[in-house]
């Protein structure tokens, strides 16, 4: 009786016999008899009749509990009595419990393959060995196969790159849109290997892309008939990165309605004569300005984008922004960048009462009064900020406006997520600047707007969107 609940307990509906169990503090030991009927030669399939020998299998199985499991399951061999078949001998398997080649049993090999699929291949073995089983990297990578690539491509099918490792090796990923799951994975992003596989694999009526100018060539040559659509993602990046430029080049309307609305605790003083205000030369800055000499003198080389990118380690789409915009922009955002710091919301004040001493007021005096204000920061800041206005590089009080980045995820956003300060600072910038009240209202008629990702936006001829779609 107890053999049949052990049975029922570690294998429910697999023809075994449970002929003892070891059991120490880490490991149970179960000694087990195979009880199915003869097995089927894995070539031609015909049922064995002559029982050669027998001989003792070890597989890991699911552990119990705390205790890790090993079954020692006997298995028969038998003969292979037909001329027809190469095999001379082979080893049954039991349903539901060994496979060939394997160590571990079908159930904890299903559980690996499982972790294996959701966490890769370190991460995998580092949670294994917190579940006590035995498996490492390798062993769980070898567990993964690929899945059959279809012959024809899916109606409606989804490219894009991705990174097998950033900056260096890049390949595609090919999805079937509708039913949402990868059909194949490309070494690279190279036209040639995407026009190979459109040829080999003909059917794609749709193909769902970004503006990668390699995949549209593949698809002229290999696919002139499919129609190329925008997907939904690189759609909203696009929109939304013309929302936050427009942003940006309109913080000086939302600058000057702050700087009117903005009410001093103490009367303006009379200006003092300081040293013209430089920018400061913090790391951010020089690193900059730096970059955008290195850039330029290649230009004047006639360098290509790329090449620079190469030389200098850097991204294409940040040789392209250094080569197109100004310095001074440039500046002034790495300058937006730096953190405000707890000294921020005190600085009109410590102004008004540097000019109206004339800068001979004592540092630990005014560290002491806006400390009574609710300042909770170290006197050293303090006293570099007089030593800025003293040298004339300390920065203007800036006023306190949303960044440009803050602005567009405002937009984007359904209005109905926002908070209600969120929604009171989106007001206030719309009645600022009329620039961006109109993509905001023309967004903002729709807060649940989507567009399907076949029926994004069709690309025409030159490379541009001919037409967007929405959902009704």
């Amino acid at each position: 009786m107890a053999s049949k609940t052990v049975e029922a307990v570690l294998f429910p509906g697999i023809d075994v016999r449970v002929e003892r169990v070891c059991v120490s503090a880490d490991v149970l030991v179960v000694e087990a008899v195979s009880t199915a009927r003869p097995g089927r030669c894995p070539d031609c399939r015909k049922q064995a009749r002559r029982k050669h020998n027998t001989y003792q299998r070890a597989l890991d199985e699911r552990p119990l509990g705390s205790r890790r499991v090993i079954v020692q399951l006997r298995v028969r061999r038998y003969f292979r009595d037909r001329k027809s078949c190469s095999r001379k001998t082979f080893v049954e398997q039991v349903p539901g419990l060994s496979e060939r080649h394997r160590r571990s049993s079908t159930g904890l090999t299903g559980w690996l393959r499982s972790i294996a699929i959701e966490l890769g291949g370190r991460p995998a073995a580092r949670l294994c060995r917190r579940l006590r089983l035995v498996a490492g990297r390798t062993r769980l990578l070898r567990l993964l196969t690929a899945p059959t690539v279809p012959d024809r491509a899916p109606r409606v099918l989804g490219v894009d790159e991705f990174a097998f490792r950033k900056g260096c090796t890049y390949g595609t990923v090919l999805v079937h849109v509708e039913a949402r799951r990868v059909v194949d994975v490309l070494p690279d992003r190279t036209s040639e290997t995407f026009a190979a596989w459109l040829t080999g694999h003909p059917g794609a009526g749709i193909i769902c892309r970004d503006r990668a100018s390699a995949y549209t060539k593949a698809v002229k040559e290999a696919a002139p008939h499919a129609l190329e659509v925008a997907d939904r993602w690189h759609l909203l990046q696009n929109l939304s990165a013309a929302v936050e430029k427009t942003c940006h080049q309109h913080r000086d309307c939302l600058r000057k309605r702050a700087e009117e609305e903005r009410v001093t605790e103490v009367p303006e003083p009379p200006p003092m004569l300081l040293p013209p205000a430089e920018l400061p030369r913090t790391q951010i800055i020089e690193r900059t300005r730096h970059r955008y000499e290195d850039i330029h003198r290649l230009l004047e080389k006639r360098w290509t984008i790329s090449a620079i990118a190469r030389r200098l380690n850097l991204d294409r789409k940040t040789v392209r922004r250094f080569r197109d915009t100004d310095l001074d922009e440039l500046l002034a955002s790495a300058r937006e960048r730096r953190p405000n710091g707890v000294l921020e919301p005190f600085k009109a004040y410590l102004n008004v009462r540097f000019t109206e001493a004339q800068g001979q007021v004592s540092g630990i005096q005014l560290f002491l009064d806006i400390q009574a204000r609710g300042y909770c920061g170290s006197r050293q800041v303090v006293r570099k900020h007089l030593a800025a206005l003293r040298a004339g590089t300390a920065e203007p009080v800036r006023a306190d406006i949303p960044s440009p980045r803050k602005i567009t995820s405002w937009i984007m956003r359904p209005r109905e997520t926002l908070t209600d300060s969120q929604d009171e600072r989106l007001l206030q910038v719309r009645l600022a600047c009329p620039d961006i009240t109109r993509p905001a209202t023309s967004l903002g008629r729709s807060p649940t707007w989507s567009a399907t990702s076949a029926d994004s936006c069709c690309w025409s001829g030159s490379g541009r969107p001919s037409r967007t779609r929405r959902n009704p």
